[in-house]
């Protein structure tokens, strides 16, 4: 096996179709399988497409004997959102079938995700009511939209993420995030949890403690150094190329999403794109595990 797209794209089918596609549904069954839609959409965020109708034209041209039959454009977006709770299980099955799954040092970090540039887009935007406005401390700027909450392993292998409201306190919800998987996390025993000083509570590691995970972060202005922060330096640097390969490489703030539903569904792809990379780079021995520029060309 080899690291290009047609491969990786090959065995992402193989596994979905294997674990889903065996389900019967009533009525009559579509043209365009669920394996090969998700395979359509991981494929176009690794190729950098942000419009749908520019993808799909390009898919005709340059895809057709992977992909025979292609929807048009409302019908693909339509059973792209219709797919989100599918994504959410293919990013979870990626994970589980690669050794990162059993690491038991997870890293934590929130990233801006705008959802419009403009007052008149904030006005009429259907995500009012979801989306707010943050500050976002890394560019020093401000934004409307939401927080991508990403808890991953030292390569980048996402194990849980969610999308919140930017006002509200970053440890608030990452203590809802791994309260929705708290059978995962017992499953695991100890777990060494390392965030930035933005989750400082003693509250959140109180509760942390008592479902066996232990937080590293920096200290604290008011704070004394806490043990092990000579470790984050490096971590730093791992949490900055996840979020570069997001913003810059799968292009997360240019999602598109104007709905709810559409939001979610384009960040999901991205966050599947990256997971079928490193579990794909995981399966054939690629040098470098967080790689994924074999497959945006």
């Amino acid at each position: 096996m080899t690291q290009d797209l047609e491969t990786l794209l090959t065995a992402l089918y193989v596994k979905i179709d294997n674990r889903y596609d065996g389900r019967r549904r009533a009525g009559r069954h579509p043209l365009l399988s669920d394996a090969e839609l998700v395979c359509l959409a991981v494929a176009q965020s690794l190729l950098g497409f942000t419009s749908e109708a520019r993808w799909l034209r390009y898919a005709r041209k340059h895809m057709s004997d992977m992909f025979p039959y292609l929807p048009l454009q409302p019908g693909y977006n339509k059973r792209l959102r219709n797919a989100l709770p599918l994504v959410k299980k293919v990013i979870r099955d990626l994970a589980a079938d690669t050794d990162f799954w059993f690491d038991d040092v997870w890293i934590t970090d929130a990233t801006p995700v705008p959802c419009g540039m403009s007052r008149p887009t904030v006005k009429r935007s259907n995500a009012a009511g979801w989306a707010n406005y943050g500050y976002c401390a890394s560019h020093s700027r401000f934004y409307w939209g939401l927080k991508l909450y990403l808890v991953r392993t030292p390569v980048g292998m996402p194990i849980m993420w969610a999308l919140a409201d930017p006002k509200i306190g970053e440890r608030e919800v990452l203590e809802a995030i791994l309260d929705r998987d708290e059978d995962l996390i017992n499953q695991r025993g100890q777990i060494l949890l390392i965030s930035d000083k933005g989750f400082a509570s003693g509250e959140l590691e109180k509760h942390l403690s008592e479902e066996g995970i232990e937080l590293l972060r920096p200290h604290r202005k008011n704070e004394k150094v806490r043990p092990g922060e000579s470790l984050l330096k490096s971590v730093r640097q791992l949490i900055e190329s996840v979020n570069d390969t997001l913003k810059g490489q799968l292009d997360l703030e240019e999602h598109g999403g104007r709905t709810l539903e559409g939001i979610g569904i384009r960040v999901a792809q991205r966050i599947t794109a990256m997971a079928a990379g490193l579990w794909h780079n995981h399966k054939t021995g690629a040098p470098v595990i967080r790689s994924l520029i074999a497959y945006d060309h």
